[in-house]
């Protein structure tokens, strides 16, 4: 059995961060590691962190000096010691056997990195439309700006299907690009595609909606469609941030 590392990049979470802990209690077989890395929280998103993680000696806390989730994502698998590093969003929900999924879907060495299927839902609904389409777009987004990659295994995850890959492979590319404040897990799939393929494996993780229940599903499939589009003939990343608020 190999051992795998949570790191969940936190800004501002209170309202989403003690549930996703909680529930990854009762992951079976557990997470060898689960580090929260703040970006600077000014709600309770640290004090939660740190008393769910009281009676937890597998968590802990980091506290980074600027915000990003590159730059968060990168300091907590600094932070780690497990041989396979999972990416988690802190409105992200992982099914109980996720471990197992992770430790099955990387022994085969032919694959570099994975995720899962995003269900995206809220308080009253699920939006299957909307995940249908985020569904659809891991496969035609490569198809249609990098063909040639694309037949060589080539899948654009998102960070909300949480992404997996080997420590080794993940430092060896150089790890998320800081730099960019957008779009750092569609460019991480490019570069691990040095290592092997890019899959997206037959299990749901359930997300919050709460990006689309602010902008309505009409536009924010439209500011979906836009930045990937823009992304995917290679308009920078900072040009299309100022079309991705931070919403909490």
């Amino acid at each position: 059995m190999v051992s795998v590392a949570i790191v969940i990049p936190t800004l501002n979470e209170s309202a989403s961060l003690k549930r996703t802990l909680r529930q990854l209690a009762y992951l079976n077989p557990a997470a060898a590691e689960v580090i929260v890395v703040d970006g600077g929280s000014s709600d309770d998103t640290v004090a939660i962190a740190q008393t769910c993680f009281r009676e937890w000696p597998q968590g802990q806390v980091l506290c980074c000096d600027r915000a990003g989730r590159a730059v968060q994502m990168n300091a907590g698998a600094r932070a780690a010691t497990g041989e396979i590093l999972c990416f988690l969003h802190a409105d992200t929900r992982l099914p109980d056997d996720a471990i197992a999924v992770m430790e099955r879907v990387l022994s085969d060495r032919q694959t570099a990195c994975a995720g899962f299927i995003s269900l995206m839902s809220g308080v009253d609904r699920t939006r299957w439309g909307i995940s249908f389409h985020n569904f659809l777009k891991t496969y035609y987004a490569p198809l249609l700006f990098r063909p040639h990659r694309f037949v060589r295994g080539l899948r654009l995850l998102f960070g909300d299907q949480v992404m997996f890959c080997r420590r080794e492979d993940f430092w060896n590319c150089g790890g998320f690009t800081e730099a960019l404040p957008i779009m750092e897990d569609g460019d991480l799939c490019l570069k691990l595609m040095h290592y092997g393929r890019i899959r997206q494996v037959n299990r749901i993780v359930e997300s919050s909606d709460r990006r689309v229940a602010r902008w309505g599903s009409l536009k924010a499939t439209g500011i979906y469609l836009y930045i990937g589009f823009l992304w995917g003939i290679g308009v920078s990343p900072d040009y299309l941030k100022r079309f991705y608020e931070d919403i909490r």
